[in-house]
């Protein structure tokens, strides 16, 4: 199957919000990333709607429409009347716009809307059908192809207004190609099957009209609307058949929670005898996935299709009844399903041990606990999806540090209170319980002045050592503040051994270079009193010495 859909990896963050509002679970998760099962898929749009990242995106077929513009061909737009609710104006003032881009003409897909009501209303005087389910929303043909397929004689075996109004072109040119605009994704899976030749969404249009610098005029309405154009709003339909046969009711259906409750209902044999008008998108196609978010709310979208919508009714030329049917085929979807006892495994996994511990909380986007199981067992989901078991998992892992770790440590909010405390922090400051010293002020247990710093100058306190008289001990504190989660983090170690080792060592030292300093000195003082010592012998020795050497003088003289 052909990639209508893709994810835009580097945008996805783990929301599961696209899980959550995908009606038919289309969605795998799997290496923290959501990916599309196209074999799924009814292309309702929710999940690419809903997805806060915009993280999903649709294939852009702007370049093959510009191929086509550019083939040599006739190209024809069949524009959706919801184009009113989305621009803001009559057709006139867009068709100008795409006859500037190239379109050799452009018509209103309620041509074929035109077409398709004729077969609804044969289909409802013939009374055959005992459920008559329109098949005018591609997204609620595969709906019931893919999901329920003992429904496939319910569902109305006529073509989509889109492909009915590319017959009915096609039928007066041959070699025209068509392109339909309008707010569906799903339209541009139908195009594939060649139910059109290529789909633009109105936000790809935008795209091409702004790069050709065409600007669509705003409120250049014009009274050349029908009142097939409502077939763009839930109940539009009916106002058209509701009155071929009295033996039926008449029901109008949009969006797809409801579709799903109704189709539940057929396929439990509650309903019978009633034409059911079905709409994928709540308020019919003008609640689209590619209608404008911010362009205004449901009611000013319904009235801006209303204005238009008139009262005659269209006179287009025919086509033959075998040329409008489609056979709905079924799709076959395979799904595992697991056995209970692996289902029971998982749910051990999420920390599940007993029913009562099945939240169902639905944040995962399972209604259940069991039913995301079931998807883990499938390949669909990972247990870490369960967001209370993340929690419990982080919250006993984060529990089990803070409780053996052999540092203290201290949580404190903005206010300087205590929000968390460990077992190591407690025994240092003589605390016998946390619920002691938890949300009160720090002051009442430490100096508050280091946290207040931290506070006030944005920068951490690193290695700090205070002591503290009252516990008799040292600590080296280390305090950070986290701006994030508001939080201030102290890491304390009690430092009085290495405090006492240190002090010891400078009282040593101390000790030792005054032993020094007395040994030096008493060394100086014996070099002195040996210098004395050897000074006085040495004057004896040298008058001794004189002394002699004067008597052997005279002994020689004498002897002469």
């Amino acid at each position: 199957m052909s990639e209508i859909l893709r994810l835009k990896r580097s945008n996805c963050r783990n929301c599961y919000k696209c899980i959550r509002n995908c009606p038919v679970q289309a969605i795998r998760f799997y290496g923290n990333q959501a990916y599309i099962a196209n074999d799924m898929c009814v292309y309702c749009g929710q999940c690419m709607t809903s997805c806060p990242q915009n993280a999903k995106e649709c294939v852009d077929s702007t370049e093959a429409v510009w191929a086509l513009l550019r083939g040599g061909v006739p190209v024809i737009a069949s524009v959706s009347p919801t184009f009113a609710a989305y621009y803001r104006t009559g057709f006139d003032a867009l068709r100008r716009g795409l006859l500037q881009l190239g379109f050799t003409k452009a018509e209103e897909t309620t041509v074929g809307a035109a077409l398709v009501q004729k077969e609804y209303e044969r289909l409802l005087l013939e009374g055959v059908q005992d459920v008559i389910i329109t098949s005018a929303c591609h997204t609620v043909n595969l709906l019931i192809r893919k999901y329920y397929p003992e429904l496939l004689p319910c569902l109305a075996p006529v073509v989509t207004p889109m492909e009915a109004h590319k017959k009915q072109l096609c039928a007066a040119d041959p070699q025209a190609k068509v392109v339909y605009i309008g707010p569906c994704l799903s339209a541009k899976e139908d195009a594939i099957a060649g139910a059109a030749d290529e789909v633009l969404t109105f936000e790809e249009l935008d795209c091409m009209l702004a790069g050709e610098g065409i600007s669509v005029a705003a409120d250049a309405w014009d009274s050349d609307g029908t009142q097939l154009g409502l077939f763009s709003v839930a109940g539009g339909i009916l106002r058209g058949v509701e009155h071929c046969n009295e033996s039926y009711t008449y029901l109008a259906v949009d969006g797809m929670e409801n579709c799903r409750a109704v189709l539940d209902e057929i396929k439990n044999g509650n309903i019978h005898r009633c034409f059911v008008e079905m709409s994928a998108c709540e308020g019919g196609c003008v609640g689209g996935p590619f209608m404008k978010e911010y362009a205004g709310s449901p009611v000013s979208h319904y009235q801006s299709i209303t204005r238009r919508a008139g009262k005659a009714e269209m006179n287009s030329a025919s086509l033959p009844a075998e040329q409008l049917y489609r056979e709905h085929t079924p799709i076959p979807v395979i799904v595992h399903e697991p056995g209970e006892k692996d289902i029971v495994a998982v749910l051990r996994r999420m920390g599940k041990n007993s029913p009562e511990q099945e939240l169902n909380c639905g944040h995962c986007g399972y209604n259940t606990c069991r039913e995301m199981a079931a998807a883990v067992c499938r390949g669909k989901a990972d247990v870490n999806m369960c967001q209370p078991f993340v929690m419990d998992k982080s919250e006993h892992f984060t529990t089990t540090l803070l409780d053996n770790t052999p540092n203290g440590i201290l949580i404190l909010n903005e206010s300087l209170e205590i929000q968390r405390i460990n077992r190591a922090a407690m025994k240092m400051l003589h605390i016998g319980f946390e619920s002691d010293v938890v949300d009160q002020p720090v002051m009442n247990i430490m100096d508050p002045v280091p946290f207040m710093d931290v506070l006030q100058n944005h920068t951490p306190v690193v290695g700090q050592r205070d002591y503290y008289a009252e516990y008799g001990i040292y600590l080296e504190q280390t305090i950070v503040h986290d701006a994030h989660s508001q939080m201030l983090l102290a890491f304390l170690r009690d430092v009085t051994a290495e405090e006492s080792d240190r002090q010891y060592h400078e009282r040593l030292l101390e000790q030792t270079a005054e032993t020094a300093d007395k040994v030096v000195d008493k060394q100086m003082r014996i070099v002195q009193e040996i210098a004395s010592l050897l000074g006085e012998a040495a004057a004896e020795t040298k008058i001794a010495l004189t002394k002699l050497k004067e008597s052997m003088s005279h002994e020689h003289e004498h002897e002469k």
